[in-house]
């Protein structure tokens, strides 16, 4: 079904001219459907399925251009078709005792230990590239290891169903899909933790266990219910291509389909290759030349210069800007298993990225030295609140014993400042919320509407739906039985939690997530972006809520949440839709995988908690165990629900703030007019709501990455894909996927090696590329103390 208001650069959802006769090659893949069959693809042609080919062998008719040669991907029917293999064996077994034993024990492993990580003075998480690698390894070993009938089996024994049972036979694709999905799922600390450690800690809330855990689990779920309702729209049409899991779902298929194809041996070996490659090169910028992670020519000429420090570096943590700095560490390169990867997110996406960017150094430099709203009486680079001599803002000296706002103390206080890079973080996070529901409306709801329309009596064209109609679908009922029911949870839960926030919010915050789901969910399909709505609820939050910090972090946990879970199950239907998982299977697995996780974040949240409260509470921390992410949610919530109506009052230096929200509704149409008036220049290029959030994108962390991940886009994305198209189609996204997974095992086996994730720290000695810290940061600019 063609999407009005698609991407030409990638052209996502138009018709791709497609003949039967372009798949005329014979299928290499040893995996066969169980009966011939026709189905029909976007654009309306019936593509024969005993016909498709293997996508990764050498180039078929369908692949080739007017010119004979291999034309790119361009087409959201490309990535289809020509990057998916529309393969499935329908018979493979998915429910098996493999599957079990791995998904819940990674379930629980990944749980625990995301759990951990969050109370961790490094901030890492176990990422889902790791757990399908992982998962993969050890499911080969189970089915070699395990005695049973299986000729695979080390120890074969005879053919009845308890031998069966334990291992059946090869470790299969859709086993493997459904562990990762259950164990990521279950590996990501919840939004709700940072609400119930911070009550505990701040505010000597102790939550009830049935409380907490049960807050745990309804506020994850009732975001599954959203998505459920959504996958007319956002899972089953081609449009929705979602390339952040091209990587995943392309190393899926080498790693169990065609195995004895020549060209899938080869993409195993390359695969291997690269993986095993990074893993060893990633101990130098992590652990042995941290100078690697941002070599900066400017700083290097001149290590006295503050404003070459601010410009140019960036390889400390609010440093600077990093502009034209070099980086070597995929772990800031790459995707690190997140969703922006320099080479599988669409150039379009990337270039509208990285134009925010360039007006983003523009703005914080002119404001720096202009010294706009004070600015340099704080650091040009920092996330805190300040007095205006520069002091850090005392934000417990304003509040009750109750921590809710004492309006007398505020007045003694005075209201905080921010530094001007933090400020405008704030403006670009509120614009580009009214800029992604305009971009919505004048770019996909004509898309939308036509699905709605013919909702009843037109059945969507996408190949892989095809495909998956042999399965049984889940219900609608089932997902809006599901968010009704954990709304209602949800709504008890907050008044047991002592949360102070009123039904009649709660019901807000749901309603602006519903809202929500559609627009940024499109946004995530179609260009791999999905921007977070924190900063609206917490803002929302504090003028219909004000002066209680606990109820507007659970107004952002229903507000964000669902919308964040939402997009997660989504993208979990649109891979279980590609690699041919029915529908139901994905569903149990995710629910599975969030009580599993719900269940054992409360428990390791006590645990720590109760062993660790001092060093928790203390600002620093140690080495091995920090309270600095829930300091930080709970400083968020203090200064958004205490402060947040006297400080963006009418009248008060910031009120502009909550304005921009109107501004960013502006923002898309003057390059919608354009590109109506002349639609061959390229102006539906511009992703506004893209461009504008990332006003405010280096605000914070290491920006050393930032030049070097905009060239590997280009390269990647531009270069392989236009002038070597075979390669791109074979290898672009696997060579993603390998950089990514063996940099997240090394990151892994790091942290508890040498960087004090086992109890003790073990440094690399200093040396030329590993600067001891004084007047110099690791990449020689000079060290700021401002």
């Amino acid at each position: 079904m063609a999407a009005t208001g698609a991407i030409p650069t990638l052209k996502f959802g138009e018709p791709t001219s497609i003949d039967e006769k372009d798949l005329s090659r014979p299928n290499s893949f040893d995996e066969k459907p169980d009966k011939h069959e026709k189905i029909e693809a976007a654009g309306g042609v019936l593509i024969d399925t005993d016909d498709i080919g293997n996508v990764f062998d050498s180039p078929r008719l369908i692949d080739l251009g007017e010119d004979g040669k291999e034309r790119p991907i361009q087409t959201s029917t490309d990535y289809a078709v020509r990057l998916v293999s529309l393969e499935d064996d329908p018979t493979l077994r998915i429910f098996t005792y493999r599957l079990w034993f791995l998904g819940l024990g990674l379930s629980c492993f990944g749980a625990v230990l995301g759990q951990i990580f969050y109370f961790r003075p490094q901030t890492i998480t176990v990422s889902s590239l790791f757990l399908q690698i992982i998962s993969f390894i050890m499911g080969k070993a189970m089915e070699v290891i395990i005695p049973g009938p299986s000729p695979i089996a080390r120890f074969r024994t005879a053919d009845n169903r308890f031998w069966r049972f334990f291992n059946h036979g090869p470790f299969n694709l859709k086993e493997h899909v459904a562990i990762t999905i259950m164990s990521s799922t279950a590996s990501a600390s919840a939004l709700a933790i940072s609400i119930l450690a911070a009550q505990d800690l701040y505010y000597n809330v102790e939550v009830n266990a049935g409380v907490g855990i049960f807050t745990l689990i309804s506020s994850q779920l009732v975001g599954y219910g959203l998505a459920g309702v959504m996958r007319d729209f956002l899972v089953y049409p081609t449009f929705a291509i979602y390339p952040q899991i091209m990587p995943q779902v392309q190393l899926y298929d080498t790693l169990h389909r065609g195995q004895e194809a020549i060209m899938q041996k080869k993409r195993m070996r390359f695969f291997w290759f690269i993986f095993i490659g990074i893993f060893i090169w990633e101990w130098f910028p992590e652990y042995i030349a941290p100078t690697l992670t941002g070599i900066s020519i400017f700083c290097l000429a001149d290590r006295k210069s503050a404003w070459v420090t601010r410009v140019f570096g960036g390889a400390n943590n609010n440093e600077g800007l990093g502009a034209l700095a070099l980086c070597f560490d995929w772990v800031y390169v790459g995707s690190g298993g997140g969703t922006i990867g320099a080479m599988f997110t669409p150039l379009s996406t990337m270039l509208s990225l990285y134009a925010g960017c360039a007006v983003c150094m523009i703005a914080f430099c002119a404001c720096y030295a202009m010294n706009t709203w004070d600015t340099q009486n704080f650091p040009f680079l920092s996330q805190l609140l300040y007095y205006q001599n520069g002091t850090e803002y005392d934000q417990l000296s304003i509040l009750n014993p109750d921590l809710t706002l004492n309006n007398t103390l505020l007045e003694e206080q005075g209201l905080p400042f921010y530094a001007a890079s933090q400020l405008l973080f704030q403006v670009s996070r509120t614009i580009y919320i009214g800029a992604s529901v305009t971009h919505f409306l004048v770019w996909y709801w004509p898309t939308f509407s036509e699905i709605i329309k013919n909702y009843r009596n037109r059945e969507c064209d996408d190949p892989h739906y095809q495909k998956m109609k042999i399965y049984k679908e889940v219900s609608n009922w089932y997902y809006t039985g599901i968010f009704l029911v954990c709304s209602a949870l949800a709504i008890g839960l907050a008044y047991a939690a002592k949360s102070g926030l009123p039904a009649w919010a709660l019901i807000i915050a749901l309603i602006f997530a519903a809202f929500f789901v559609p627009i940024i969910g499109t946004l995530n399909a179609t260009v791999g972006y999905a921007p977070l709505v924190q900063n609206l609820m917490q803002m929302l939050c504090g003028a219909l809520v004000p002066g209680k910090p606990v109820a507007n972090m659970y107004f952002t946990l229903y507000g964000e949440n669902p919308v964040t879970q939402a997009l997660l199950l989504l993208q979990d239907l649109k891979t279980g839709q590609y690699t041919k998982i029915p529908p139901r299977v994905t569903f149990t697995i995710q629910v599975c995988g969030t009580v599993v996780g719900g269940i054992l974040n409360y428990v390791i949240m006590k645990v720590v908690l109760s062993a660790q409260r001092t060093i928790l509470l203390d600002v620093q921390g140690s080495n091995i165990w920090s309270g600095q992410q829930v300091q930080s949610y709970n400083s968020a919530a203090i200064a958004w629900g205490a402060l947040g109506k006297p400080l963006y009052a009418p009248g008060t230096k910031y009120a502009f703030v909550p304005y921009m929200l109107l501004v960013g509704l502006l923002c898309p149409i003057p390059f919608w007019l354009l590109h109506r008036k002349w639609p061959k220049f390229g102006f539906n290029h511009v992703f506004t709501p893209i461009l504008v959030a990332e006003l405010g994108f280096l605000s914070v962390g290491i920006n050393s990455s930032v030049f070097t991940t905009f060239l590997v886009a280009l390269f990647s994305q531009f270069y392989l894909r236009k002038y070597h198209a075979t390669w791109f189609r074979k290898y672009n996204f696997l060579l993603s996927a390998a950089l990514d997974g063996g940099t997240e095992i090394m990151i892994f086996v790091s942290t508890f090696a040498v960087n004090g994730g086992s109890g003790k720290a073990h440094p690399f000695p200093n040396w030329g590329l590993n600067p001891a810290p004084g007047e110099v940061n690791i990449d020689y600019c000079k060290a700021l103390n401002d």
